[in-house]
């Protein structure tokens, strides 16, 4: 048998769009079950997001800690951001998002993984890659603002980050999706097996 996620999507009835926000919305959509009954389903609309687990040389992991107001918690995550415009190129936008949360640039992207958060409940799609080679960025630090000009930058070891995960002080999905795929990629065949940062993404797909 071959464990792999399929595309397939079933009648829709009615869809309709309550809440439009700045960058997400709430659309409520009447579906056909298997066995003929109409239910509706509320998700989130989401844009998509990058992430990225950003290696240096003492195999510490770049990490911030920011404020995240809907769980009232200042988690530990790696640098993400939205994917802002439609078609937007995932590594395009995880190298802006690596430069303007950290100021730091990278030679060496691969995909440590692809993921949908919280798929019974948002389209929510990340692309987690990851980044080696590290060196401070050229020019200028971005200005940052709201949130994230209280953010906090550190370098941890990746074991340290494991153990964090694992005795549930750590919470946020790519950073526990990233550390584990790391972890798990380097036991399965070694970091330059994984795909090269250009490879396809079906679920935001976009130009090289």
């Amino acid at each position: 048998m071959t464990i792999k996620d399929t595309a397939e999507e079933w009648e829709i009835r009615a869809s309709e769009t309550p809440f439009a926000g700045k960058k997400t919305s709430v659309r409520a959509e009447d579906v056909v079950m298997p066995n003929g009954a109409v239910v509706r389903r509320d998700y989130q609309v989401h844009p998509g997001s990058v992430a990225v687990v950003a290696l240096d040389d003492q195999d510490r992991v770049l990490v911030i800690r920011q404020y995240r107001h809907p769980v009232r918690q200042r988690l530990w995550e790696v640098p993400a951001g939205l994917l802002d415009i439609q078609g937007e190129n995932p590594l395009h936008a995880a190298q802006r998002e690596l430069y303007e949360e950290a100021h730091v640039k990278a030679e060496d992207w691969r995909v440590l993984t692809d993921v949908y958060t919280t798929p019974g409940g948002s389209d929510e799609a990340v692309r987690i890659f990851l980044a080696r080679d590290l060196s401070a960025a050229d020019g200028q630090r971005f200005e940052v603002e709201d949130e994230e000009a209280d953010m906090e930058l550190a370098r941890v070891p990746l074991d340290d980050l494991v153990r964090g995960v694992l005795a549930g002080d750590l919470h946020n999905t790519c950073l526990v999706v990233g550390v584990l795929s790391l972890l798990a990629a380097r036991s399965t065949g070694g970091l330059d097996t994984l795909r090269p940062a250009e490879a396809p993404w079906p679920a935001r797909p976009f130009e090289a």
